[in-house]
């Protein structure tokens, strides 16, 4: 009897320290998670405002548990150099362009054939239906992204006036490093470009390298290149945009309740970007009127013959599997209903 006692006693007092235990674990807040981000927008920029505001946010209603440190101004290197430092864990995500997630998710650059778009107008209709496909490809290719942040129209910037494709071909074009698609647009155009990083184009265009760079207005300002340019060719060729993407193996250590915060926070903060983007490369369009820069614009007949040029680069795209026939389609069609509507558009400057 007192042998059935004591063991169960024993009994009590293990299980009693066991729960114990579990307790004093369960008592212990989460480990803290920061964020490392890198982006090439320099501090105080209105992206870092409004990156760093939403970081305080999430960092408060978070009780700390998540929080963000920012690396900007480019001092982690170009979209490339901040992939590789994502994948070795130096960083764990940053403010990247659409080539630079292509690996992981090629239809990523649907937006990016040439000559697509006619008007912003057609530009909202269709990401209205097609920015879901792409925030979630980047989940299935392996990154957290919190929508698209416009980039803008790219124009041809040049030393030269370029107002035909001849004058185009005898132009020093530079396109960034490892971007497969512009390197297909500028085969399709019939272009020989040179490839480097965003770091070096200033310089090439300073020494001549390169004459002829494509680029939206607000990226030829926050990047200086306007200095070194004399003339901007008024048709827009390509759409532009930007993802806040967070590598998801990094983001899923993080509880489901503040996935939800950062989430609704990261959101709203890249939505407010990307209004106030648009605003900002029609102020910068008419700072570099400002600047001496001149506007020269192909002829009607002319800009036939680029539309003409730029409409076998989809089909270039499918075929080299840079794009799936599936998310071309789906472009046409929006682009098709939008345009059967008759719906007025906006310029695009």
């Amino acid at each position: 009897m007192g042998s059935t006692r004591s063991k169960t006693k024993r009994k009590i007092i293990i299980t009693s320290v066991v729960i114990g235990i579990a307790c004093m674990f369960l008592a212990q807040p989460a480990a803290a998670i920061v964020l490392k981000i890198a982006t090439l927008s320099p501090d105080g920029s209105f992206w870092m405002k409004k990156l760093r505001a939403g970081a305080e946010e999430v960092a408060r209603k978070t009780d700390r548990r998540v929080r963000f440190k920012f690396y900007p101004g480019g001092v982690m290197g170009d979209d490339r150099a901040v992939m590789r430092k994502i994948r070795i864990g130096q960083l764990h995500g940053g403010a990247i362009t659409s080539g630079g997630l292509s690996k992981f998710f090629s239809d990523n650059q649907i937006y990016n054939l040439p000559i697509k778009f006619n008007s912003f107008d057609e530009v909202d209709y269709v990401r209205s239906h097609m920015d879901n496909i792409i925030v979630n490809g980047h989940r299935e290719g392996g990154f957290v992204t919190f929508g698209i942040a416009e980039g803008g129209f790219a124009y041809l910037m040049s030393k030269r006036p370029i107002t035909t494709l001849d004058e185009l071909r005898r132009t020093k074009v530079w396109i960034p490093e490892e971007d497969v698609i512009s390197l297909e647009i500028a085969r399709a155009f019939g272009i020989t470009p040179i490839s480097l990083s965003i770091a070096e184009v200033r310089t090439a265009l300073q020494t001549g390298l390169i004459d002829t760079v494509t680029t939206s207005p607000i990226g030829a300002i926050a990047l200086q290149w306007h200095t070194q340019v004399n003339y901007l060719t008024d048709t827009p060729l390509i759409y532009l945009y930007a993802v806040l993407a967070i590598d998801r193996k990094a983001f899923d250590k993080i509880s489901p309740q503040d996935q939800q915060i950062v989430n609704d926070v990261m959101r709203r903060v890249w939505k407010e970007i990307d209004r106030q983007n648009r605003q900002d490369n029609i102020n910068a369009m008419q700072a570099l009127r400002n600047q001496k820069i001149q506007f020269v614009k192909p002829t009607d007949p002319e800009q036939l013959v680029w539309k003409k040029t730029a409409s076998v680069v989809p089909r270039r795209m499918i075929n080299s599997g840079i794009l799936s026939r599936e998310i071309v389609i789906k472009l046409d069609k929006y682009l098709e209903d939008y345009r059967m509507k008759g719906s007025g558009a906006n310029e695009h400057s």
